[in-house]
């Protein structure tokens, strides 16, 4: 089957692991990029891990030589490569920047880790809520009155991570067409998730925003953004920020509507947040959806992972789909010229390792003898 997509001229060689860089490799796959995923030892299949979708396995000892050498191989025929391990990992396999640029020059490295390549916490352990601690971030999430609470692990290891990870490594690619040369992406999670962060540092230096959580616009503190519990136990998105439509929101709900001065005046947002949490509380939320489908008043249902199929937008989109009877979201974003091809489904760690190595230059007599003596996991 011939390539499709507006990235399936690009080779990647993805170190397995967990969390940010799998999800890297998987968006940049779902696009037409061929990305080998190097694993340590071939298992089976299944077909719920979306992460490892339009990818390729091998399974590679690379504790022995020829294992580092078939992984160099692979990397020496690659556009790119990345990793999620902590700094040095890649050296003691032998498979750091300068050895595989050594065989590879034109090689884009990408580095995926937390606190980053260098700094006092470059060698500790951490996870997601520690990174987005760092940011500011965490501290501004959560009611007021309680703990900060993480929004699952999107913002710092998908968002500050993942993406830029991506962002890094194209970017990379697209300087190479100028110089011809590779180099390192040193993407670190404390590094993106504040470099998203603009529009809240502006705010809180021109005084719009404090350090109070659940006290500014965006973050549960205004009763024009919030949620609100319905009278089925379930829960309704408003999110009308300009005055036009906050006034529709106000008309269609029944809510008492202020000005636009007073809307954003944070004097009167705990009075107006418990007097809309009643009036919400009137109507089921699929009640209020009917209320609302025709609205530019900024309202939706907040539906959880097992209803977001079925709702009508998502299913006159496609947003998700179903392979093997597993619910997946589609790739995004989508073109109008080189569309990806059809999603294949994940493979086993490993199931992919002859033909990659095949492809790669060794002969069915190396690839058997490479699976005897344990190259080959």
């Amino acid at each position: 089957m011939t390539a499709s997509g507006p990235l399936s001229h690009l080779k990647i060689v993805e170190m397995a692991g967990l969390g940010p860089c799998p999800l890297a490799g998987q968006l940049m796959a779902d696009l037409g990029a061929e990305v080998i995923v190097i694993d340590r030892a071939s298992g089976s299949r299944d077909p719920a891990e979306i992460n490892r979708r339009n990818k390729k396995s091998v399974a590679l000892n690379l504790k022995s030589e020829a294992g580092r050498e078939a992984a160099l191989r692979l990397i020496g025929r690659a556009d790119a490569v990345i990793e999620g391990f902590r700094p040095g990992v890649m050296e003691k396999l032998g498979l750091g920047p300068a050895v595989c640029q050594a065989r590879n020059p034109g090689l884009v490295f990408g580095r995926m880790t937390g606190w980053g390549q260098t700094g006092p916490l470059s060698k500790r352990a951490g996870h997601d809520i520690n990174y987005m601690s760092l940011s500011g971030a965490l501290a501004a999430m959560g009611p007021r009155d309680s703990v900060p609470r993480p929004p699952l692990n999107l913002v710092a290891d998908y968002g500050g991570g993942s993406m830029f990870l991506i962002f890094g490594v194209l970017s990379a690619l697209l300087e190479r067409q100028v110089s011809g040369r590779g180099q390192v992406v040193d993407a670190a999670i404390v590094d993106g998730v504040p470099a998203m962060m603009g529009v809240f540092f502006h705010l809180m230096q021109a005084g719009i925003w404090d350090t109070q959580r659940e006290h500014n616009m965006l973050d549960g503190g205004a009763p024009y953004y919030r949620c609100y519990e319905t009278s089925d136990g379930k829960w309704i998105s408003v999110g009308p920020i300009e005055p036009q439509f906050f006034a529709e929101l106000c008309q269609k709900a029944g809510l008492e509507h202020v000005g636009p001065h007073d809307q954003v005046d944070k004097a009167n947002w705990p009075r107006l947040c418990q007097d809309y949490a009643r009036v919400f509380r009137t109507k089921t939320r699929d009640e209020w959806t009917a209320v609302f489908v025709d609205s530019d008043a900024c309202v939706a249902p907040v539906l959880t992972l097992d209803e977001v199929e079925s709702h009508p937008h998502n299913a006159d989109r496609g947003i998700f789909f179903r392979q093997d009877g597993i619910l997946q979201p589609s790739p995004a974003p989508r073109f109008d010229r080189s569309a990806p091809g059809p999603v294949r489904a994940p493979v086993a760690p490993g199931a992919d390792s002859d033909a990659v190595l095949a492809a790669a230059g060794y002969s069915a007599d190396e690839i058997a003898s490479m699976k005897a003596d344990g190259t080959l996991t």
